[in-house]
């Protein structure tokens, strides 16, 4: 069988860079073309240097895209929904990684984004981009719109429980501790050196958009209110989410190893971290670094009026481009995990 010509659309960031990185070793795949308006003409591995000797390719304008049979869109937030007619016309399937058509409510675009959609009418022909709850919908999906990394890590963290009933009225608080390369490659004039812009967006106590993703998938809009802080910490890469959840009643820790179990006992990226004794009895953002997992461990208090959930992910692979790959052999009937089977480091 021919390989699936890809293409990338904004390759010159940390996403598109790891996205090609992951593309470049898919069994499946060719990488035809990607674009960078900043770095057209150049080479690509003067600016993704890890990929010397992998690829001869060179950056072209995003108006010198040509048809192909899968487009990626890692282009800045808000690009993508002025072109859309034009770049889902080149392919037959687009994955956008960006915010733009993550949220199915125009009403809650504009809320949280504090401007109105341009194109509301297609908000609802892309698929919010998470397998674990939309495999079936991108089976069959042409548009895909892959998940914001704060929303995947803590709605993956909280799902099972939420479905369950084990989430409470009380609602639930999150804090997200993440590294630097989440604010993107160039946030500062220092950003091509992530270690030394770690301060940059240190601190998001309230308001964080990507709780609108959140509220929407796990259906919380009514239910239970959502109460979402993020910050900065030392890392390039890695999340780690703790969430705090105060179920209406006691519930012992076999409840939710069951409730776990029954949502992610089959999935091929979760990974249930919760070891009696040891170094590593709970999820770590760097024994993920580079791998498409999501690592889950949880603990119930000795009431069990209260549960705490730690998920950890590379916000660069199942936060973006890793999960972006894993739709893309979703809708392409691939195996899940072609292109994505690297373990991680130790140590890191």
């Amino acid at each position: 069988m021919p390989k699936v010509r890809a293409a990338i659309a904004g390759g010159s960031g940390y996403t598109g860079g790891e996205l090609l990185r992951l593309l470049l070793f898919h069994p499946e795949v060719e990488v035809a073309q990607v674009t960078s308006e900043s770095e057209a003409g150049q080479p690509v591995v003067r600016t993704h240097p890890n990929l010397r000797k992998s690829t001869g390719l060179t950056f072209c304008s995003l108006s010198d895209l040509a048809p192909c049979d899968a487009l990626f869109l890692c282009l800045p937030h808000g690009e993508t929904m002025g072109r859309v007619q034009a770049l889902t016309g080149l392919s037959e399937r687009v994955i956008d990684l960006s915010a733009d058509f993550r949220l199915n409510n125009p009403e809650d675009y504009e809320r949280w984004y504090r401007t109105k959609h341009p194109c509301p009418g297609r908000l609802a022909e892309f698929v919010y981009g998470l397998p674990e709850l939309h495999r079936d919908e991108l089976r069959t999906a042409r548009l895909v719109s892959s998940g914001g990394c704060n929303a995947t890590v803590v709605i993956l963290a909280l799902h099972p429980l939420v479905k369950h009933g084990l989430a409470g009225g009380l609602g639930i608080v999150v804090e997200v501790k993440a590294g630097s390369s989440e604010s993107g490659r160039r946030p500062t004039e220092s950003s091509h050196h992530p270690e030394r812009s770690r301060c940059v967006r240190s601190y998001r106590p309230t308001g964080h958009r990507h709780a609108a993703e959140i509220v929407q998938e796990l259906r919380l809009e009514g239910r239970l209110p959502l109460y979402l802080s993020a910050t900065a910490v030392d890392l390039v890469r890695g999340i780690l989410a703790t969430a705090h959840v105060f179920p209406d009643r006691a519930v012992s820790e076999k409840e939710i190893w069951n409730a776990y179990r029954a949502e992610y006992g089959r999935e091929p990226f979760i990974r249930i971290v919760k070891e009696r004794s040891g170094p590593y009895r709970y999820p770590e953002p760097k024994i993920v670094m580079g791998t498409n997992f999501c690592d889950i461990g949880f603990e119930a208090d000795e009431a069990g009026r209260r549960i705490v959930v730690m998920a950890a992910i590379d916000n660069l692979m199942k936060g973006a481009a890793g999960q972006a790959v894993q739709a893309f052999n979703i809708m392409h009937g691939f195996d899940e995990r072609a292109g994505l089977e690297f373990p991680g480091l130790h140590p890191v």
